[in-house]
């Protein structure tokens, strides 16, 4: 194989591996169709909510390997920093639009989670505290996420010496991930966004 076709089998495999509904699968497990609970949404909030925190855990705990992996296997088989970038989003893509489930599918933060463990720890560490500072004063995990989400790129600007394709992973992932808030986001601003142990306000 050339190093392109090696480059597009990891970015297919990266979406593929992205799309494993984790979420569906631990409730599933549980008793528990996430897809008919609470919000709809396959991600660790909602199986938060609608099944439990042990539940929640095992879905935080297994989605970013799903964006681990899809940066680890481009890298060791050394397609380029590019490949590595688009395998890494296709990941998030997965997770977000999953083709085993109509292209429905969760919010992309624990997945992404993963790919910036790979890509960068130190300012991934930072996301998190900010992350975590968040929802503790606010707390609204679609709040925090959009919080830490946003930082990410900020702070590879700040910083400075982040690869050109890292910086536009960052920003597209960014990108995606408000996208897919856009919901919690207009509720943020209607404030009748739910809190976590309290009723959706308004």
């Amino acid at each position: 194989m050339t190093a392109p076709i090696w480059g597009v089998a990891t970015v297919v495999l990266a979406y593929l591996m992205g799309a494993i509904p984790t979420g569906l699968l631990v409730a599933r497990w549980r008793g528990v169709d996430i897809r008919a609970a609470g919000s709809g949404n396959i991600g660790a909030t909602n199986v938060l909510r609608a099944v439990g925190p042990f539940a929640a855990i095992l879905v935080v705990l297994i989605d970013p390997l799903k964006g681990v992996l899809a940066v680890v296997v481009p890298t060791l088989l050394g397609v380029g920093p590019w490949w590595v970038a688009g395998a890494a989003f296709a990941a998030v893509v997965g997770n977000c639009f999953n083709v085993f489930l109509r292209f429905r599918g969760g919010k992309g933060v624990a997945t992404s989670l993963g790919v910036f463990v790979m890509i960068d720890p130190w300012v991934t560490l930072t996301a998190v505290l900010i992350f975590a500072l968040t929802v503790v004063l606010g707390r609204m995990v679609s709040l925090a996420s959009l919080v830490a989400v946003l930082a990410t790129p900020i702070m590879l600007v700040v910083l400075g010496d982040a690869a050109p394709s890292t910086l536009t992973l960052a920003f597209a992932i960014a990108a995606l991930l408000a996208w897919r808030h856009r919901d919690n986001i207009a509720r943020l601003a209607a404030g009748t966004e739910r809190r976590l142990g309290g009723a959706r306000r308004g």
